[in-house]
């Protein structure tokens, strides 16, 4: 069997035709006919109030914290086990990243851990739902409205995953989404921002259009557009959105595919987990998943490291994830970590991620699979 990649980017045969189209009616900036139709379509999946693509989960997180209003000093409640954009985006307003201890069946911020951080500097909690699984967010959407805090989900993973019936990234008053080459769907680079109430929209398009009200404009609201507030350019270019738009089409025939492979792994896999040689995914009552990753916990870090380099010489590639934030230089320079530290790290050294793509295939899982009962053979 050939190597088998890590990931493959997602791919359409129709994108070519509709990056095309962008290219001849001479309309490849943002904000263009496939923009439009991305930002509907997950509107009407998500049912959340607007949707305003980006050119990043980043900039997505970014804009989110503009509009909360993030300042120097302020402090954010977020797990250390995630990427570095989530804690970016608020140290670039001046704000403290707090870090608190996660689950170790999720992977996901503790719940229970958050108010016990919360001080009168605490001004927004961001949940990461890793894996496309959600986090508890009746709690956390508890502990925000007791302590008059707001709730940036960090939904980078979560495209049509959702918590008790509603999507993730429109429980709290903004979400992000990722639509980088490792996602479900792609657009090489690029991002939403979910907005749940109405009285944010306007804002949001005048900071994500360089500060002016261009968007009124191109609405036939207004005669003209000027600047009026600070703002940066968010826009990505409609080829990349037509470039997504395809996926967005079949998405639930991808997704389907992907649960094929994530529940074959499962299913082959649960022998080594029944019998306390790993350990799987978790997936709590109420939550939907995306099959966004299929992870494994062996015992301990050098086990892992063992693992990657025995199916690496099968010609599998898998990997480890994120380096808890708390620990690097930038974690120790602009945040602090609340709390002890039971899971994050330990549980970070213990995953590892395997194969999973739009195009993998159940022999390929099955070949993967295999191997991964060989070395604990």
């Amino acid at each position: 069997m050939s190597r088998i990649n890590f990931n493959v980017p997602p791919y359409v045969e129709t994108a070519m035709g509709y990056i095309q189209e962008c290219v001849k009616n001479q309309k490849i900036c943002g904000d263009g006919a496939y923009t439009k139709k991305c930002s509907e379509w997950i509107e009407r999946r998500t049912k959340t109030a607007k949707c305003l693509l980006t050119t990043s989960c980043t900039h997505a997180t970014e804009l989110a914290a503009l509009l909360a209003q993030i300042r120097e000093g302020d402090e954010v409640i977020m797990p250390a086990y995630t990427f570095v954009s989530t804690a970016d985006a608020f140290v670039l307003r001046g704000a403290v990243p707090v870090f608190v201890d996660i689950r170790p069946d999720t992977m996901n911020l503790d719940e229970k851990r958050i108010e016990d951080a919360v001080t009168e500097r605490t001004r927004a909690i961001v949940p990461v739902h890793y894996a496309g699984v959600a986090c508890e967010m009746d709690t956390i959407m508890d502990i925000a409205g007791r302590h008059g805090l707001m709730v940036i989900e960090d939904a980078a993973q979560g495209v049509l995953s959702s918590y008790k019936g509603r999507a993730l990234g429109t429980i709290g008053d903004f979400g992000c989404f990722s639509f980088h080459e490792t996602k479900n769907y792609s657009m090489g680079e690029g991002g939403a921002l979910l907005i749940r109430d109405e009285k944010n929209i306007e804002e949001a398009e005048i900071i994500r259009e360089k500060g002016t009200n261009r968007t009124k404009f191109y609405r036939g609201q207004i005669d003209k557009y000027t600047w009026v507030d600070h703002g940066s350019s968010y826009l990505p270019s409609d080829m990349n959105a037509a470039y997504l738009y395809a996926q967005l089409e079949i998405a639930d025939a991808i997704n389907d595919a992907r649960m094929a492979c994530w529940n074959r792994y499962y299913e082959n896999l649960a022998p080594l987990a029944e019998s306390g040689r790993i350990d799987l995914p978790v997936i709590p009552e109420g939550c939907v998943h995306n099959a966004h990753m299929f992870y494994l916990k062996a015992k301990d870090i050098e086990e892992r490291s063992e693992l990657i380099r025995f199916l690496d010489q099968r010609d599998i590639h898998s990997v480890f994830h994120y380096i808890p934030l708390h620990t690097a230089p930038a974690g120790i320079r602009f945040g602090r970590f609340h709390g002890e530290d039971r899971y994050t790290t330990r549980e970070s050294e213990r995953l590892t991620r395997l194969p999973m793509f739009y195009g993998l295939t159940l022999e390929q899982v099955d070949y993967i699979c295999d191997a991964v009962k060989a070395f604990y053979a």
